[in-house]
């Protein structure tokens, strides 16, 4: 596998934000990148519309993932930029977490960039991610 460092994958996302305002929706403000684990990347960018049917940057790069028939994720980012022009890393919502952890088991091992420097497994982004046992006789 390919290694891509937090640098190189924070910019690749940077590259691929192209902000577009209608009324008070915005789409392609944050963005995403993902190596897979034979060291192909993919990128996606966020679409947001006015009634929730709108996806995350992290939903879109999966998307195209699982279109070139992979579906184990190595590493992943997503990057927003502020209107003062800082970039910032998101970690992923919830909602993406989940999502990252169904498309395949492996993925709880999935490496979040979270910064430059930092990062962490999926499992550990997504705790109590097991079926629970059965409680027993009530």
């Amino acid at each position: 596998m390919q290694r891509v460092d937090h640098r190189e994958l924070i910019e690749a996302a940077a590259e691929r934000l192209n902000p577009h305002r209608i009324e008070d929706r915005v789409s392609g403000d944050v963005a995403s990148v993902l190596v897979t684990d034979s060291g192909q990347t993919y990128a996606g960018v966020c679409i947001d519309t006015p009634c929730g049917t709108g996806f995350c940057a992290e939903h879109s790069a999966i998307a195209a993932m699982v279109t070139a028939r992979e579906h184990r994720i190595s590493r992943i980012v997503a990057v927003w930029r502020s209107d003062t022009g800082k970039l910032h890393v998101l970690p992923p919502c919830g909602r993406c977490r989940e999502f990252i952890r169904q498309i395949h088991p492996d993925n709880l091992d999935t490496d979040v960039v979270l910064g430059l420097d930092r990062s962490a497994a999926l499992r550990d982004l997504l705790p109590e991610h097991e079926w629970p046992d059965p409680i027993g006789t009530l």
